[in-house]
């Protein structure tokens, strides 16, 4: 009887916590680390380096579909009540072939660098969400072979926040690199995209080392993106929790997308609008330039703080 009880608890808690599925290349059945899960609604998730995902219909009771994605494969559409435990991507052999392998330049070279630019003001600060992606574009120095040595990344922990032992997490980023499509960000460049964590105690300016991923900046200049993927686990994993928070308005309940930390500092102190956004669950991905034109009430844009202050340390290699 006890064991009967057990099982029937277990079987209707399926539904609240959500089942797990995987999803995996259909050519050689290796999974597909952090590929994109849509609703279809403007909203989304991720899965994890496993390429597990958690989905509940009782979560989420006004999706019927999916739409998984990854860089390299096409687009599958899967419907909520019959997703199958193990979902399998085809490979896009013309996306497959753009893939770029760099071999590490062995001769002189100098070091330059572009300054970050930080800041403490929470509120001239972007919010992460989930469906956001920030885009900045780097120059070749002097128009010489230039590798990207590392990634100076703007944040703000908000210390006040933290004083208040109210934080005690870590979020999962994701590095992506584009090719310059008539000054957007066009194409994937190529080059592995980057996974790591910041956690709520980094500050001001956090330095990712990238370089043995032989990263080099094209003629046309290289777009480097920063992505959120969602909170890190006590296991050092992405979190299959949700995304959004319910809340009431005359319209009804709206679903409000999770606002993750650390912040990203914007500033008004740079000239030239270099900056692009996307929501990659909305608006079919498309990029578009930090201004009016993106949203017209945004307080940062209404104050100047347009673009993000990425900045990184480079190899300059002379050519002669």
């Amino acid at each position: 009887m006890k064991h009967c009880l057990a099982f029937l608890l277990l079987f209707f808690a399926l539904p609240v916590c959500g089942q797990n599925f995987t999803i995996l290349d259909s050519l050689n059945q290796e999974i597909i680390p952090y590929a994109t899960i849509s609703f279809g609604n403007g909203l989304g998730n991720f899965a994890d380096e496993d390429g597990q995902f958690t989905f509940s219909q009782e979560k989420y009771s006004d999706v019927d579909t999916l739409f998984i994605s990854a860089m390299g494969y096409a687009e599958k559409r899967v419907l909520t009540n019959a997703i199958p435990t193990q979902i399998q991507l085809k490979p896009e052999v013309s996306q497959l072939n753009e893939v770029v392998v760099s071999a590490r330049l062995n001769g002189k070279y100098k070091i330059r660098k572009q300054k970050s630019i930080s800041h403490s003001d929470i509120f001239s600060c972007w919010l992460p969400t989930v469906e956001s992606e920030v885009a900045v574009l780097f120059e070749r120095h002097e128009n010489k072979t230039t590798q990207i040595s590392s990634l100076l990344i703007p944040i703000n922990a908000e210390a006040k926040y933290k004083k208040k032992g109210k934080g005690n997490s870590a979020t999962i980023f994701r590095i992506n690199f584009y090719k310059n499509n008539n000054g957007l960000p066009g194409e994937s460049a190529g080059y592995e995209n980057i996974v790591f964590s910041i956690h709520d105690n980094e500050d001001k300016v956090f330095e990712l080392d990238i370089s043995k991923k032989s990263i080099y900046i094209f003629e046309k200049g290289l777009f480097v993106s920063l992505q959120v993927l969602g909170y890190e686990n006590s296991k050092g994993r992405l979190a299959q929790t949700k995304q959004y928070r319910e809340v009431k308005t005359a319209r009804g309940v709206q679903k409000i997308s999770t606002s993750f930390r650390p912040l990203l500092p914007f500033t008004n102190s740079l000239a030239n609008k270099n900056t692009y956004v996307r929501r990659i669950f909305l608006n079919n991905k498309k990029w578009q330039i930090f201004d009016k034109s993106y949203n017209a009430k945004s307080k940062l844009i209404q104050t100047g703080h347009r673009n993000y202050g990425m900045g990184a340390t480079f190899k300059v290699y002379d050519d002669k």
